[in-house]
């Protein structure tokens, strides 16, 4: 009767928030452990974030991709693989250790710093090709390590690649299907772990669900912005994503 010892508030909490992230990412293509966070935080144990967020994100990818049909860039994606592959156990063994809030508050801050300057034309980074394929292995890697360690493949290559520069369809290409590997082996090194235990999988049987609805209505919604619409929002997810670190960590 597990569902009986928790609450219905701490359920509705959940729902909602696989609801609301499962939009974000069907529309981004990242976003789950951004949003779903902020809101199951309030109800659940830390601890039981991680995993969780992990397997909505598995969830909320797999229905987005099958939505939008995307042309993955395999060729391009794979060095971002590889580092994120190598990254995943070491964020595993960072979340097992309760990893400190340092790397939460240097990434937040990054991310916020990046998103800012960004949206507001004071600086538009550009590298074009500079570090070439080890340079993105070595982002994949950092990828890796916060997909592990929180659910958060998704920030450092969608940072990376948008200042690579080209069609934001193509980053996606990219950093989705990267998404998607990454949080799938993430979930699989937490319950490796023992990190997945009988209330996660109670709590996944709720919110999954609702991220599936909420993925596939906002896949349709990205199908049908402009380029320059979906640019802004991934940005102002960045931003979001950085100070929802920050306060976590704080």
């Amino acid at each position: 009767m597990i569902f009986a010892d928790l609450e219905f508030v701490t359920l509705l909490v959940v729902a909602a928030g696989a609801l609301v992230a499962g939009f974000t990412t069907g529309f981004a293509g990242f976003g789950t452990a951004l949003i779903a966070s902020g809101l199951w935080l309030h109800v659940l144990p830390p601890i039981l974030i991680p995993p969780l967020v992990t397997i909505a994100a598995v969830v909320a990818h797999i229905v987005g991709l099958a939505t939008t049909r995307p042309t993955f860039d395999w060729a391009t994606a794979r060095p971002y693989l590889i580092g994120g592959l190598v990254g995943i156990p070491l964020g595993v063994v960072a979340l097992s250790l309760a990893g400190p809030g340092t790397i939460r508050v240097a990434v937040g801050v990054f991310l916020v710093v990046f998103a800012i300057s960004q949206l507001s034309g004071a600086a538009r980074f550009s590298i074009g090709s500079w570090g070439g394929r080890v340079a993105d292995a070595g982002i994949g890697l950092g990828g890796g390590v916060l997909g592990g360690f929180a659910g958060l493949s998704g920030p450092f290559p969608i940072v990376w690649l948008q200042m690579r520069g080209g069609p934001s369809a193509g980053q996606r290409a990219i950093y989705q299907p990267f998404n998607l590997v990454v949080l799938a082996f993430a979930a699989v090194g937490m319950a490796i772990a023992g990190l997945v235990d009988t209330t996660v999988l109670t709590l996944a049987v709720v919110a999954t669900p609702l991220t599936v609805l909420g993925s596939w209505l906002g896949a349709r919604t990205y199908l049908k912005v402009s380029e320059q619409t979906f640019r802004t929002i991934v940005l102002a997810l960045l931003l979001l994503s950085g100070g929802a670190l920050i306060v976590d960590a704080l």
